[in-house]
């Protein structure tokens, strides 16, 4: 009798067992067919693009001879199954090749500008949260049960309105009432902290207006469950019941939400930084694709995608060490 309740009890922690060990593989496998596509993608958007980035750069009046030299030496000659081929093999060796334009090591420069394009994305992501979790728990506990009619209305018409900004619009407004009219601050450049303020503001507000809504509307779920009646029922403190009670139970989706901002965050940098002169990856990027300087357009869409996908991984750990469930239907389901 005894040795079947052992069976018994060990059986659901072997198939907890193996349906981890499933997730496991199926989110390893998804992330090499990610990088997989991410990597064909960049490769074959830039060669479909019309021109020849070699006579760009060496320009219009340059002789023949020095064109296709300098095609050979690329290895743009080549067959496209072959440049694809060791597109593949170089790319995850580090070899990234050098500018069309400028000659220098494409890996070299994308490490010296992915420092600057890091900063504004990791601080408009701090400026999000910092500002969107407690308006997000301000607005849900001034709300609850339907009270104070106008002031959700207003909440919502004022997020809805401040998420539909694109973020290079309110750059432009940023520059023109502060660092033109007012003179408050610099127009463009990386030089010193104040330089920081209008880019990170900018890439801040859209996302930010969509978390506040996220975290209340998860709010106010939380609240008209049992277990927040009975913690009323006890008299605790209202910031307990807030804090400690509803805002952990009301974090997974806040969390899935603020890891698709942070991705966002990452690829909205390209614009803001062009509107700001920005020293970072977004700039060059634009710069390189009219320039159609094949290696670095490509190193610099490796480094933009491979941070979405590892920001994606690291929210879905997040959220499996918070709740393993949420893991586990995943690997079910894909299984």
């Amino acid at each position: 009798m005894a040795g079947t309740d052992v069976a018994v009890l060990g059986a659901p922690n072997t198939e907890l067992m193996r349906r981890t060990a499933r997730a496991v593989v199926h989110r390893a496998l998804g992330l090499v067919g990610s990088l997989w596509i991410l990597l064909t993608a960049g490769f074959l958007m830039i060669h479909l693009v019309p021109g020849d980035p070699v006579r760009a750069a060496l320009g219009r009046n340059a002789a023949e001879e020095l064109v296709q030299a300098r095609r050979a030496e690329l290895g743009l000659n080549d067959p496209i199954l072959t440049q694809y081929v060791r597109y593949l093999w170089d790319v995850p060796r580090g070899r990234l090749g050098e500018s069309i334009f400028t000659g220098q090591s494409v890996a070299t420069t994308v490490r010296d500008q992915f420092g600057a394009s890091l900063n504004l994305a990791l601080l408009a992501f701090a400026l999000v949260v910092v500002v969107a979790v407690p308006l997000g728990v301000v607005a849900g506990a001034l709300t609850r049960g339907g009270r104070r009619r106008q002031f959700e209305l207003g909440f919502t018409t004022g997020s809805i309105v401040l998420a539909t900004i694109p973020s290079f619009i309110l750059a432009q407004v940023l520059v023109y009432v502060f660092a033109v009219k007012l003179e408050w601050l610099p127009i463009a450049g990386a030089a010193g902290l104040s330089s920081y303020v209008l880019p990170v503001v900018a890439l801040a507000v859209t996302p930010a207006a969509i978390l506040t809504r996220i975290v209340r509307v998860e709010l106010l779920a939380v609240l008209d469950q049992d277990f927040i009646r009975t913690a009323r029922s006890k008299r605790l403190p209202v910031w307990w019941l807030y804090c400690r009670e509803a805002l952990p139970n009301a974090m997974t989706a806040t969390l899935t939400m603020a890891g698709l901002i942070l991705t966002g965050l990452i690829a909205g940098t390209i614009l803001v930084e062009n509107v700001f002169s920005w020293p970072g990856l977004g700039t060059s990027m634009v710069t390189s694709i009219r320039q159609k300087d094949y290696p670095m357009v490509q190193a610099i869409l490796i480094v933009y995608g491979f941070g979405v996908i590892v920001t994606n991984l690291v929210v879905d750990i997040i959220l499996a060490a918070i709740d393993p469930r949420s893991a586990l239907k995943r690997g079910t389901v894909e299984g």
